[in-house]
């Protein structure tokens, strides 16, 4: 298939898939009784990592680390300084729940617990990705209880499903397949014409390939943020960021180590997804009342542009 005109029809089945995402989701939170910012850090934000699950196995697999890992480093700048900030920049988001700083406490606390396993060991082996993976267990189990339980005590709003819980699976289902799909289609567009200009595995992978495979993010918290669902933009990405790190690189190592071979994502590019998490933090104080202006979403696109620079003119 012409470059581009797989980057057009992975744009499409991305932006279809999105769609039917956030419907399916916001579904079944009306069937289990939980609220949208849980369904956009469990649910949806699994649905739409699951082409960097699929991207960083194959990478894996075929001996490409730096893929693997660039890919996810990649896709957690993304999702705030682009993904998050464009949502912001269509619909201001009001923090009215500290469930946004509990969510963000340990997206911190998983991406720092990476950047120490890859500084003592200089990779991930399978004993690593089974304990990420059993921490993102008993964090899904979690927050799902904990919301529960808010909801039982009347402090969230009920919300009215519109399909069947049987047809909301399955289009959980249907969608996150077709985010796969289409994903592969960007990501093969992309890194072809990418390679074609000389651009190192690490540089393609935490820009091209990680901006591909966050569209599905984007896609989705951009058509919430439409229909002013906003729990579920900001829930799916910091729930993306989580996956990523949990579920991506710990299921990833389960399969196969992950050698770190460019010093570059050590030095520099953990650190500023670090930032990009800290500069979020200062964005949505106070934790209760603030509002993310869209004033705040162009400081955050601007700090990620500053990142693709930085990558591209250092490589």
């Amino acid at each position: 298939m012409n470059l581009y005109l797989s980057l057009i029809a992975g744009l499409a089945i991305l932006l279809v898939g999105g769609e039917f995402l956030v419907r399916g989701g916001v579904s079944i939170a009306g069937h289990l009784k939980i609220s949208r910012m849980v369904v956009g850090v469990t649910v949806v934000s699994f649905g739409t990592s699951a082409p960097e699950l699929v991207v960083s196995l194959d990478a894996a697999i075929s001996g490409h680390p730096d893929i693997a890992l660039g890919n996810v480093v990649g896709s957690n700048i993304s999702n705030i300084g682009l993904v998050l900030a464009l949502t912001v920049l269509i619909t201001p988001y009001f923090v009215k729940t500290r469930e946004v700083f509990r969510d963000w406490a340990i997206m911190i606390a998983v991406t720092l617990m990476l950047i120490l396993l890859l500084y003592c060991g200089l990779n991930l082996n399978r004993i690593e990705g089974l304990v990420m993976v059993s921490l993102l267990i008993l964090y899904v189990g979690w927050s799902i209880r904990h919301s529960r339980r808010e909801m039982q005590n009347g402090n969230g709003d009920l919300i009215t499903p519109h399909f069947s819980l049987p047809v909301s699976i399955v289009i959980i289902i249907i969608s996150s397949v077709a985010l796969v799909f289409g994903a592969d289609l960007l990501v093969k567009g992309a890194s072809g014409l990418a390679e074609g200009f000389g651009i190192s595995e690490r540089v393609i992978s935490v820009s091209v390939i990680a901006l591909g495979t966050s569209l599905p993010e984007l896609s989705t918290s951009v058509l919430a943020a439409a229909r002013r669902q906003n729990e579920i933009s900001i829930g799916n990405i910091i729930g993306s960021n989580i996956f990523n790190i949990l579920g991506i690189l710990g299921v990833t190592a389960t399969v196969k180590t992950i050698e770190v071979q460019s010093r570059e994502v050590l030095s520099f590019d953990l650190w500023y997804v670090l930032g990009m998490s800290l500069l979020l933090f200062v964005l949505i104080l106070p934790l209760r009342g603030s509002t993310l202006h869209r004033w705040k979403g162009l400081v955050m696109v601007m700090v990620y542009l500053l990142y693709i620079y930085l990558v591209f003119s250092c490589r």
